[in-house]
């Protein structure tokens, strides 16, 4: 059984956000195989894909090295491509039946378009605690699944150290439980992208996420409306890494685009359980 290690949301090998994608299966193997896998791979996600009786259509899970996600992003666009690119799968859009519904991947040119369920956020109050895990004050302070912190300036956003100890027991608002939190920022002049940010989430037991395509389900109506744009272009400042992608608001969907690199292909000497 093959495996492709991908960089989404990445224009060259070894930035973006990597995910692991294994060959699709006729039927789902145990969970706890699938953990366990995505503990061994020990990436932000490994995608698991099952075939059904539509070419055009499968059932996609995606797993952190501690437990099954309801929704990912970048591993989504990762699964697309390789279906699109390894498999060759001739198809003009894709629909992947998840947990949270069916999201559909077409290919737009070099890259990639997901649509996703929006997540408008909410205004909240900063939850006690978070600005000394964060070591600075947010300016704004929005929840959607994940805690959104807006700062002052992108060199806040790039600068920041976090102590992701006391961030894990942070859930204020976030639907999404505690240890999830954005930090964001307007872009500085004159850079190719209108927003910044980073993504801690200590509770998905992933200290920092390269590149997050279900933050940017928050981020994008709320970057949208602010900016007065339907498409905002955003930089994720993962360091040493770094991601990209374009986010349309579409009212109560967000359609995000973004590119896939191939870094590595190897070869499962097991079998599922």
């Amino acid at each position: 059984m093959r495996q492709w290690t991908i960089d989404a949301f990445a224009a060259a090998p070894f930035r973006g956000n990597p995910a692991c994608v294994v060959e699709p299966f006729d039927r789902w193997p145990s969970a706890g195989w699938m953990q366990a896998l995505a503990g061994e791979n020990n990436q932000a996600e490994t995608a698991f894909l099952l075939k059904t009786a539509d070419p055009a259509r499968f059932g996609l899970r995606w797993f952190t090295p501690a437990l099954e996600a309801p929704l990912c992003g970048h591993a989504t666009l990762a699964a697309a491509h390789a279906l699109f690119f390894e498999l060759g799968v001739a198809v003009a859009r894709l629909t992947f039946d998840t947990l949270s519904g069916p999201l559909t991947v077409r290919r737009d040119g070099e890259r990639l378009e997901m649509d996703f369920p929006a997540d408008p956020p909410r205004r909240t109050s900063v939850p006690e605690g978070l600005a000394a895990a964060l070591g600075v004050e947010p300016v704004e302070m929005w929840a959607g699944a994940y805690l959104v912190a807006v700062l002052q300036d992108e060199a806040t956003v790039r600068g920041l150290k976090p102590d992701l100890a006391a961030l894990n027991g942070i859930a204020g608002e976030a639907t999404g439980g505690p240890g999830q939190t954005v930090v964001v920022a307007l872009a500085d002049p004159g850079r190719p992208y209108q927003v910044v940010s980073r993504f801690f989430a200590p509770g998905f037991g992933i200290p920092e996420d390269p590149t997050t395509g279900s933050a940017h389900c928050i981020l994008t109506p709320l970057f949208a409306e602010r900016l007065g744009r339907q498409v905002v272009s955003f930089h994720q400042a993962y360091p040493g890494r770094g991601g990209d992608l374009d986010g349309e608001n579409r009212g109560a969907r967000v359609l995000l685009r973004g590119r896939g690199v191939t870094v590595m292909e190897s070869r499962l000497r097991l079998e599922p359980v």
